[in-house]
């Protein structure tokens, strides 16, 4: 991959792709195999960048696991059979493999276990609030440099269990970090959330997928939950379904160009949030088509909306980029925790936005994005962040002079994206 890459426009879209599997899904089958009695078979992964960060610390913790054609095979530990890494455990910028490990670690022989990563997670990503909900389970975890953020020593040797309240607003990945181990404690784990809890979509995928594995967590109205000690996961055979997340580019694709496009391997029953996406561009003036597995997006004359996005954070610079072909003025509320992702992507997409000749504005708690018909080229910073990459390659396909400086940075989630995006022109 080159170190900029030019989007060129497209006249005419009508294409067919298919959605890769899923990044949510993928990572927590891995933690959920590596914590299970027997051998798991995760079928149709996705294999980026932190599902191999994840794959590595959890190798170095004992855990058997082998890629294979399409499949990644686990030999799961029981939750017992972990063993304590001579090195530190390193999560680059992965962020879900740091907060799942954060907890996991906890049931390993008893010694200190250090999870570090890339310069944005010693200084941009704080994990304070989730240690100290594990501190209140009995897990003794601390901030090395006492700064809320990694490295991070883990005190192991098991996780007492108990009640403990988890901030809302921080998101779902504390929440799914505490519910995948909370079988193996030694009480019952109570999750108490402290003010409105955001993402809510991605606890329900984690329910459901410990439930997949054999594990019951009881959700009471997105307040409390509930995992009773003693439960067991146990190895088995789990297919990865098709990722709306990484997907939604090529919808977008089609809104902003006014095209048509059919992505396969997504089911609109999924529980996945950020199916919402085709929802939003439904309402933004395209027309939406469901089928076995399939959805099909033709664009039209795009309006602006105001949009609620708290429960579906990494749709925004995507949004946003539409957004800014729309008529009038999009509004999406719920934002502020953007500024604690890979990068600070609320000041990332207003100022790449604006390089543009796009007029975007930040509230305490809102994006606002005013639609124009006069775009211009530029070269678009993506702060080593793979939405940002992504999100403005749309842009490109209807401004000219649209070049994405590091695109490599798409390995994170999607190492086959600008393969994928050839394929619109084809």
């Amino acid at each position: 991959m080159t170190e900029k890459l030019e989007i060129k426009p497209l006249e005419q879209l009508d294409a067919c792709v298919e959605a890769p599997p899923s990044k949510a899904h993928t990572l927590r089958a891995l933690f959920l195999a590596a914590l299970a009695e027997g051998k798991s078979e995760i079928i149709s992964p996705l294999i980026a960048d932190d599902q191999m960060r994840a794959i590595e610390a959890l190798r170095q913790l004992g855990v058997g696991i082998e890629l294979c054609d399409k499949r990644i095979e686990v030999n799961g530990t029981g939750g017992r059979r972990f063993v304590l890494p001579d090195e530190s455990l390193y999560v680059g910028m992965s962020g879900v493999s740091m907060h799942f490990l954060l907890a996991l670690v906890s049931l390993a022989p008893q010694g200190t276990v250090r999870i570090d990563g890339a310069e944005r997670m010693r200084t941009g990503r704080p994990v304070q609030k989730l240690l100290d909900s594990l501190n209140m389970l009995g897990v003794r975890a601390q901030s090395v440099f006492d700064n809320g953020c990694l490295p991070v020593d883990v005190r192991s040797g098991g996780m007492r269990g108990g009640r403990a309240v988890v901030r809302g607003a921080t998101g779902s990945q504390y929440f799914s970090s505490i519910l995948i181990s909370a079988p193996y404690a030694k009480t019952d784990v109570i999750l108490e959330s402290e003010g409105d809890l955001v993402s809510k979509p991605y606890i329900d995928i984690t329910i459901d997928c410990m439930a997949r594995f054999g594990v019951e967590a009881v959700n009471e109205a997105y307040r409390f939950f509930r995992v009773h000690a003693g439960q067991r996961y146990r190895g088995i055979a789990y297919r990865v379904e098709g990722d709306f997340s990484n997907a939604s580019y090529f919808l977008g694709a089609a809104a902003i160009t006014g095209g048509r496009i059919r992505v396969q391997n997504l089911q609109q029953d999924s529980r996945q949030g950020d199916k919402i996406f085709i929802e939003i561009l439904k309402r933004m003036g395209c027309k939406v088509q469901w089928g076995k597995g399939f959805v099909e997006i033709k664009g039209g004359d795009l309006s602006g909306v105001e949009e609620n996005v708290a429960d579906c954070p990494d749709l925004v610079p995507g949004l946003a980029v539409i957004a800014s072909f729309a008529r009038g003025t999009s509004v999406f509320r719920g934002v502020k925790g953007l500024r604690f992702k890979e990068c600070d992507r609320l000041a990332a997409v207003i100022t790449e936005l604006r390089k543009m000749g796009v007029d975007a504005i930040d509230g305490p708690d809102e994006l606002r994005v005013v639609g124009t018909v006069h775009h211009h080229g530029a070269e678009i910073s993506t702060y080593n962040d793979h939405r940002m990459a992504m999100s403005f390659s749309m842009a490109g396909l209807r401004t000219p002079g649209v070049v994405i400086l590091q695109p490599e940075v798409v390995s994170k989630s999607f190492p086959d994206f600008y393969e994928f995006w050839d394929g619109l022109y084809d």
